[in-house]
């Protein structure tokens, strides 16, 4: 413990003299986690819309109308006694282990959703409610059970199509899967960059307290004392560096992901700031673990003790 001050001193001693590449192994750990939190928000962000939109996940059983031309639909327009058939599937039949519950969308009500946000469309202001379809729209008990409800109502009269809302969920999800994916491999760019970075900066340092070494392996300075001051060195410099990153993170999710897109985008829960507080020891402990493992392997190589 009372080699500690000096060890201290000695760091901080050094950072005053590099201070150029002290900041420069700041500025690049600062954007390389900050790409990493990035990517992790986007992940949480991802895992967030998932599980909401799994919860609200329809089903849609879309019923024949007039210009139906399917085979389900050999008389046109669904029967009374068709939808009678449907609705006791939902209620009591082969469809109602898998039904939390279902409503009925009337002609009027499916144009009225469909105009809803297309004021402005000339195709939407043409239509009449005679052009849209009847559906029942169903919420599962088991979002993942969809297949199954599309494939028993797929041949029941009455019915034209089952869609779900699942693949385009998966599109959805798939893009920002993509995007996440890309921001992960610049990050590793970047954190490549600052751990060569790191250890530029320590050999400069070792370099150029060469002869104050020499004079403490002559005096009988322990090894760990002479190279602790290089790895307080590296590690200070990059903690310092994620701190900045964990600070632009917070402004991220706080700013854009809480505040901003919400009232761009209805219907979505975005995360917020405090969602990344999850992140934030992740970047400090990435950067601490890898500055100190960079500058270790160094001072090992290039200073002889």
């Amino acid at each position: 413990m009372s080699q500690l001050p000096y060890m201290l001193r000695e760091t901080a001693g050094s950072l005053r003299k590099n201070v150029a590449m002290v900041a420069s192994v700041v500025l690049v750990t600062f954007i390389s986690l900050s790409f990493v939190g990035a990517a992790a928000l986007m992940q949480l962000q991802v895992n967030q819309m998932t599980e909401d939109f799994h919860d609200r996940l329809e089903v849609s059983v879309f019923l024949c109308t007039d210009a139906s031309t399917e085979a389900n639909c050999p008389t046109g327009a669904v029967t009374g006694e068709q939808q009678e058939t449907i609705e006791e599937m939902l209620d009591d039949g082969a469809a109602s282990q898998y039904v939390e519950s279902w409503r009925y969308e009337s002609q009027e009500e499916a144009l009225e959703n469909f105009v809803e946000g297309r004021e402005e469309s000339v195709r939407a202001a043409s239509l009449t409610p005679e052009d849209m379809p009847e559906s029942y729209r169903i919420t599962l008990v088991d979002a993942e059970e969809h297949p199954i409800l599309s494939e028993l109502f797929a041949g029941v009269p009455g019915v034209e199509n089952v869609a779900d809302q699942q693949e385009v969920l998966d599109q959805i999800f798939g893009i920002l899967n993509g995007l996440t994916l890309v921001v992960v491999i610049i990050a590793a760019v970047m954190i490549l960059c600052t751990v060569l970075l790191v250890s530029t900066t320590i050999r400069l340092s070792a370099f150029s307290r060469r002869r104050e070494t020499s004079i403490m392996r002559m005096v009988g300075a322990s090894k760990s004392m002479i190279r602790t001051p290089f790895l307080f060195e590296g590690i200070i410099a990059a903690v310092f560096g994620s701190l900045l990153a964990c600070a632009a993170t917070w402004v991220i999710a706080e700013f854009l992901l809480g505040q901003w897109l919400p009232t761009q985008v209805t219907g979505i829960l975005f995360i917020t700031g405090m969602d990344s507080f999850v992140i934030m020891p992740g970047l400090v402990l990435a950067a601490a673990s890898l500055a100190g493992l960079s500058s270790w392997i160094t001072v090992r190589r290039y200073l002889r003790v």
